[in-house]
Formats: C-alpha cells, sequence, structure tokens
C-alpha cells in the first residue's frame, strides 16, 4: 500500500513539474491577437458617433412632429367647448 501511494505521489510530482513551465509562445500569441489601444479607443470613439447619430436621426421624426402641432387652426367657440356631452 505504501509503495502504491508513493508512486501516485511520484507520477502527480512529474506531472505537475511538466505542466509548470510558462509557456512563453502561448504567451506571444495571446499578444499578437489582441488589438492595439489606439484602435479599441478609435473603435469606441466611432461607435459612439454612430450611436449618437442614429438617435438624432431617431428623433428628427418626433420633432418634425412637435412642430407640426402647432394651434394653426381656429378657436372653437365657446358653444362648441361647453359641449362634451360624451364625458
Amino acid at each position: 500500500m505504501k509503495r502504491l501511494v508513493f508512486a501516485i505521489g511520484g507520477a502527480a510530482a512529474l506531472a505537475l513539474a511538466a505542466c509548470s513551465g510558462d509557456n512563453q509562445d502561448a504567451v506571444n500569441n495571446a499578444e499578437l491577437n489582441q488589438p492595439a489601444a489606439e484602435d479599441l479607443n478609435a473603435l469606441a470613439n466611432e461607435a459612439a458617433n454612430n450611436a449618437a447619430d442614429m438617435n438624432a436621426v431617431a428623433n428628427e421624426p418626433l420633432a418634425n412632429d412637435m412642430n407640426a402641432v402647432g394651434d394653426n387652426g381656429q378657436n372653437p367657440t365657446e358653444a362648441d367647448e361647453q359641449n362634451v356631452s360624451g364625458m
């Protein structure tokens, strides 16, 4: 039984020793695949500008409708205002 525990412990130690080295190739590959900070800032600024433009375009019909609602018609007479029998 002691030999089995010793063998398992030795195998675990060897496995950990084999995996403990830093893998600089993987680190370099990960760094190469990352965009530069300037590129990220440019993309973020472009996205913010696009969002602002889309928001302005989306609000244009609302602003036009609000401008068109102006009171250009005649005011109702007093009799018409008092004729609210459905309320």
